[in-house]
């Protein structure tokens, strides 16, 4: 049986993870090292800025879910900039999603003036024409989108990016590893804030890179080198040890999610509900044809912020916090971090709670 042979949870739980020997772990433990020792010939680590076993064990792992080659990063952010800094030279031409993570167009505006880049931001439905991809380097997507949760079609826009000679990149946060994999639908580099659900426990940060092209993952290994935005090897053991689980807490996360937007379908304080795994989702469709499986991220909106503020002063279960894809059920009202959306928008995380409590406890609290 080969490793695209295995299902979800046999490559979460074995990824990454040495051959068996008796009376070793089955994890090992975070190497910690700074210099190594040097031997007589060329080859092993040499320096924990260049390399460390731990790194490698997690991006082996990770590599297979992506289908590429996996560089590790110390945050999500740490991938976005490491990508758009190894391929962006002056001058270049840029896509990015309006409508995404609001840090990365952030990141671009205040830290890349020098580039002069022509950057086009384009909402994740489009329009797609043919203008936006003319001249371009590079083309970012973020589907499903962060904080909208809107949808476009990886394939039919990587193969309009290659026509006009750009590389396509996707941010799969929201999506997961287990939920989409971009590289197979011909996007040439996947980004991921790995602080989110691989990692799951909302007590690290870390973020990771994936591509095909040998060259380009050699470019994103040296400048993590040289840059020195390494991450650190207990946080990525930390990760490893998460990851196990990962395909029982996406099943469970996407089971809370489709019960609470069932419970909330009508309700009358809710309006905007979104979740792409929800068949009446004006996304579901395309989704359902590049998505794998769902996860627990949807969004709705209610009255205004003091509306939000009463509903997590309300609620025994959910919490407010500004991150997604962890073991507790939390909301995040967007408008407070400068997402252009209305101020009582909530983008909610669901946990791995049990359902019926969560479904009650959430209608308790919205009265």
């Amino acid at each position: 049986m080969t490793t695209e042979d295995l299902g979800d949870g046999t490559r979460c739980v074995r990824g990454g993870h040495p051959e068996p020997v008796g009376g070793t772990p089955l994890l090992p433990g975070p190497v910690f090292a700074a210099p190594y020792h040097l031997g007589d010939g060329e080859g092993g680590d040499f320096y924990g800025r260049a390399g460390n076993p731990t790194w490698r064990a997690l991006e082996s792992a990770i590599g297979e879910l992506d289908g590429g080659r996996c560089v590790l990063l110390p945050s999500g952010m740490a991938a976005i900039s490491t990508v758009l800094r190894a391929v962006l030279g002056v001058g270049d031409a840029l896509v990015l999603p309006s409508d995404g993570y609001y840090a990365t167009r952030q990141f671009v505006r205040d830290e890349l003036t020098a580039l002069d880049l022509d950057v086009r931001e384009i909402p994740t439905p489009g329009p797609w024409d043919d203008e936006v991809f003319r001249g371009v380097r590079l083309v970012l997507l973020e589907t499903p989108s962060n904080p909208g949760l809107d949808v476009c079609d990886i394939a039919e826009l990587a193969e309009r990016a290659h026509r006009a000679g750009a590389l396509l990149a996707v941010d799969n946060t929201t999506a997961t590893p287990l939920g989409q994999r971009p590289l197979e639908l011909g996007a040439d580099i996947v980004i991921a804030s790995d602080t989110k659900a691989l990692a799951g426990h909302s007590d690290l940060l870390l973020g990771h890179v994936s591509v095909r092209d040998e060259e380009l993952a050699e470019r994103l290994v040296r400048a993590r080198t040289l840059s020195g935005a390494i991450p650190g090897p207990f946080e990525t053991w930390l990760a490893h040890r998460s990851m196990g689980t990962l395909d029982l807490r996406l099943a469970r996360q996407a089971e809370n999610a489709a019960a609470l937007v069932a419970a909330l379908r009508g309700h009358p304080a809710v309006s905007g509900l979104r979740w792409p795994g929800s068949p009446d989702d004006p996304s579901h469709d395309l989704a359902r044809r590049q998505m794998r499986r769902w996860n627990g991220v949807f969004r709705f909106e209610l009255a205004d912020a003091a509306a939000v503020a009463e509903f997590v002063r309300r609620s025994r279960l959910v919490v407010a916090a500004t991150s997604f894809g962890g073991l507790h059920s939390t909301v995040d009202r967007r408008a407070q971090w400068g997402d252009p959306v209305p101020p009582g928008f909530v983008r909610f995380s669901a946990g791995c709670e049990d359902p019926d409590d969560l479904v009650a406890d959430v209608l308790q609290a919205l009265g």
